[in-house]
């Protein structure tokens, strides 16, 4: 797939060429000849997987074969792996196992999901792409000589190549909203449409993350990215969260003139996918709901909506356990919504006509996202209902991304100061996420009619 590259894109990636120079220069000697890497597509959507290859290698020689990439915000994050070339020289990752290092097995795109910050870099943070049309996230593969832990400076550079991950696919457009009180970006497709139309929405951590938005927008969704804390003109607590915003913002994208008229989907991670349900509850114009890692009931403040009232679910601070790593584990703070003096919270997901996909990792340990799906699949089944699908993941953790999004077990919270537990392993996680990407496409347009592209 090509894509256009703007004078930003070019810009961006000058500064990744004179930062990933300054790191090389660090153990880079004289290449062995004849030994190169290639990886392909060179140019390709962050949701499609890469075949890297390794070849000039002697018969059985030990490499390590690393990934580096430069963040938004000028941060390195690398990963590395141990190989064994076969009896011609080759290293092909989809076959050879790793032997050690971030991961090991075959794991073709382990390089991607095991990323993290370097050692010189703030600990505990998950790389993510924040401005997703300032350019393609630069991946640069390099073969190093023997074997290397990481952390520490790998040998000489036999080889290197660099691969271009895009967020968005070419030709779709991004419209940064301010229409009445609704805040976001509407990602649209390249052609007339109209397209399925589609609400994506994350956690409590507030702002504005738009990469599932414009990757679903390059598979033909017309996809709003909607942030609905801390952004401008949005409040700063959930406790003044009003739903009325969000049944401005549906109605808003349903009378798009590239939006279908059937209906709309809602996506959600955490507090978004509480919102995901609540809006397939309450609004007529949603009529699919895919809910990630989260609760069928009502957390934090209140929320309101015309003569509905939902109580906000509670966190008790004296139950989060500090761990010996030092990371923060919140899993039991959050009150059990099962507990019938919190009837009043559930969200009464058995009155929506539309459909539910509730995706949940096994081992999410930010709350209990796997017994809360249980949970809504009983509600729904009393109430003679049978709209609903569950995708249960053993070993995966909480935050259930596109595929080959790197994993983080543990992540920074900016509130608190301290890195929060989200669970998961790091491997299953990684498989999780690249088959719920397609099932939550065929899902949503099996619901808001049009064909996977």
């Amino acid at each position: 797939m090509s894509f256009l590259i703007n004078s930003a894109a070019r810009s961006f990636q000058r500064v990744c060429n004179v930062k990933l120079l300054a790191a090389v220069r660090l153990y880079s000697t004289a290449g062995q000849s004849g030994v190169h890497i290639q990886a392909g597509p060179r140019t390709v959507l962050a949701d499609e997987a890469l075949k890297i290859r390794v070849s000039g290698l002697s018969p059985l020689q030990e490499v390590t074969v690393r990934a580096v990439v430069i963040s938004d915000d000028d941060s390195m994050f690398d990963s590395s792996a141990q190989y064994r070339a076969d009896r011609q020289g080759e290293l092909d990752l989809t076959r050879e196992p790793s032997l050690g290092g971030a991961f090991t097995g075959v794991e073709p795109m382990g390089l991607l999901w095991s990323l993290l910050p370097v050692p010189m870099e703030v600990p505990w943070r998950r790389l993510f792409k924040k401005d997703v049309l300032k350019g393609p996230q630069f991946v640069d593969l390099l073969v190093h000589r023997d074997l290397s832990e990481r952390g520490r400076i790998p040998g000489p550079v036999l080889a290197k190549t660099r691969v271009e991950r895009w967020f968005a696919g070419q030709g779709v457009s991004r419209t940064q909203l301010s229409e009445g009180r609704v805040r976001g970006s509407l990602f649209l497709p390249a052609g007339a449409g109209p397209f399925p139309g589609v609400i994506d929405m994350y956690g409590d951590e507030g702002g504005l993350t738009e990469y599932r938005a414009s990757l679903l927008a390059s598979r033909g969704f017309a996809a709003l990215a909607l942030p609905y804390l801390g952004r401008e003109h949005l409040p700063e607590s959930l406790s003044d969260l009003d739903f009325g915003y969000f049944e401005q913002a549906a109605s808003f994208l349903l009378h798009h003139s590239k939006v279908r008229s059937l209906g709309l989907g809602a996506v959600g991670t955490g507090k978004g996918a509480e919102l995901a349900l609540a809006m397939v509850t309450f609004l007529p114009q949603v009529v699919a709901a895919v809910s990630i890692s989260g609760c069928h009931a009502n957390t934090g403040g209140e929320l309101r909506y015309r003569d509905r009232v939902l109580p906000g679910l509670s966190y008790t601070a004296s139950l989060a356990r500090m761990l010996d790593s030092g990371v923060l584990d919140l899993s039991e703070t959050l009150a059990d919504p099962c507990d019938p003096r919190h009837r009043a919270s559930l969200i009464p997901i058995e009155e929506a006509e539309g459909h539910f996909l509730f995706v949940v990792g096994e081992d999410d340990r930010k709350w209990k996202s796997a017994a809360y799906a249980a949970a809504a699949v009983q509600k729904l089944s009393k109430g003679g209902r049978h709209n609903y699908r569950v995708l249960s993941y053993p070993g995966a953790g909480h935050r259930i991304d596109p595929p080959s999004s790197p994993f983080a077990q543990a992540v920074l919270d900016q509130t608190l100061g301290v890195p929060v537990m989200e669970g998961g392993q790091p491997s299953a996680h990684s498989h999780a996420q690249a088959h719920a990407w397609g099932q939550i496409q065929e899902f949503l347009h099996s619901n808001l009619g049009g064909s996977c592209v």
